[in-house]
């Protein structure tokens, strides 16, 4: 898989850590860098922690599904940019009472926002995609995602989380669709 197209499933997969992000500068006007950086660090490690679970995974299983791959990284792929759009056309899954900077609250809100980079790690088995390069670019986009979306937290108000979510859900629903052409085409 090319630089290009991980880079975009990594800002696709960000877009939920993006908007708790956000809610946190929403929230916590006075944040201190530390307690930024300390956010971004963890949504960052299981962002890009959680693919590489799912790799495994689905190296597992790759040799038994081999000949319908490519369908299921598009099904899994369509699922969850769906989920994203409607996630974020409803408003549904942000709770902005949160206290985000409690270790406990941010493992949480890492391991829910990173459910769907473990499942892209299972697809990413399916189409032999380097894990540790795949895993390092989602890794630093979500961390680049959440320090930037604190930031505009402070300052932009409420106006984006839905519109990073719908955004979001739309690219994996390209991405998945270009990886469905792209396997129909050299068959």
């Amino acid at each position: 898989m090319d630089t290009i197209t991980l880079t975009g499933i990594a800002l696709s997969l960000s877009f939920d850590t993006f908007a708790v992000s956000l809610s946190c500068g929403i929230q916590r006007k006075r944040i201190l860098f530390t307690q930024a950086l300390r956010i971004a660090v963890v949504m960052a490690l299981f962002q890009g922690g959680l693919p590489v679970a799912g790799y495994f995974l689905g190296t597992a299983v790759s040799g038994y599904v081999e000949a319908v791959d490519h369908w299921i990284a598009f099904a899994v792929l369509l699922v969850l940019g769906v989920r994203m759009i409607a996630e974020g056309l409803s408003g549904s899954g942000r709770n902005e009472s949160r206290d985000i900077t409690s270790f406990s609250v941010m493992i949480a809100l890492a391991i829910g926002t990173s459910i769907d980079a473990f499942a892209v790690g299972v697809t990413f088995a399916f189409l032999n995609t380097q894990i540790l390069y795949a895993a390092t670019i989602i890794g630093t986009v979500t961390f680049m995602s959440s320090m930037v979306a604190i930031r505009l937290g402070k300052s932009a108000g409420n106006r984006l989380g839905t519109k990073v979510e719908v955004a979001g859900g739309i690219i994996l629903i390209i991405i998945g669709t270009k990886i469905l052409y792209e396997h129909l085409c050299l068959v």
